[in-house]
């Protein structure tokens, strides 16, 4: 059950690196929460009351339900539903994306396997030059925060390849992802949101004036 819900986090990717409506990605990140959700459960041996409540909150009330909510929000908000016209054609984001993917298929192979979960792994580290592409060939702030969305999400199965028996570990981990996304959406909701309506990263020199 583990490999099918890694291998729909891996389609979940790639179909993120081709869209082009910011609605999709929204969708998309929500899907993710799900499926992070499903994975913790199915990876934690040590899974007391605790673990449980911090699990569900972080992955299926925050990730899944909260973070999705705050992201049609802020579209509704500025009214800006695609990515810029110059950002990097799907098919090339994808061929990018693919790239990515074999290299973290050569980066996993080389690493020792009896201190991590290479599947985990190697899920992981696509799902990271995902959030890394993302923000790089796209030039809305929307886009970025998607990339940042993506790149928690790689922390999150980061602490989940290496902390199978140490559930507090992914606490740990699982603890930052909640502090960044406050912040980074805390900000989009705030200044930025509805200051600029193209929502562009060209805006963001402006806002130290």
């Amino acid at each position: 059950m583990e490999i099918i819900l890694l291998v729909v986090f891996a389609f979940s990717l790639f179909y993120l690196s081709m869209a082009e409506r910011f609605r999709t990605y929204t969708a998309l990140i929500a899907l993710q929460g799900l499926l992070l959700f499903g994975l913790a459960c199915f990876r934690l041996r040590e899974m007391n009351v605790a673990n449980l409540v911090f699990l569900v909150t972080e992955t299926l009330l925050f990730k899944a339900i909260a973070v999705p909510f705050l992201m049609y929000r802020i579209l509704n908000r500025i009214q800006v539903n695609r990515v810029h016209p110059d950002a990097l054609p799907g098919f090339y984001a994808l061929l990018l994306t693919m790239a990515g993917l074999l290299l973290s298929i050569f980066i996993t192979r080389r690493l020792d396997g009896q201190l991590i979960e290479r599947t985990f792994m190697l899920i992981a580290m696509l799902a990271l030059f995902t959030g890394v592409i993302l923000i790089i060939t796209h030039r809305r702030i929307f886009s970025h925060l998607v990339g940042f969305l993506v790149i928690e999400n790689a922390v999150f199965l980061f602490s989940l390849a290496v902390g199978m028996d140490a559930p507090y570990l992914v606490n740990i981990g699982v603890l930052l992802d909640i502090v960044v996304s406050i912040l980074i959406l805390g900000l989009f909701m705030g200044r930025i949101g509805t200051r600029y309506s193209d929502m562009e990263t060209d805006n963001l020199a402006d806002l130290k004036h």
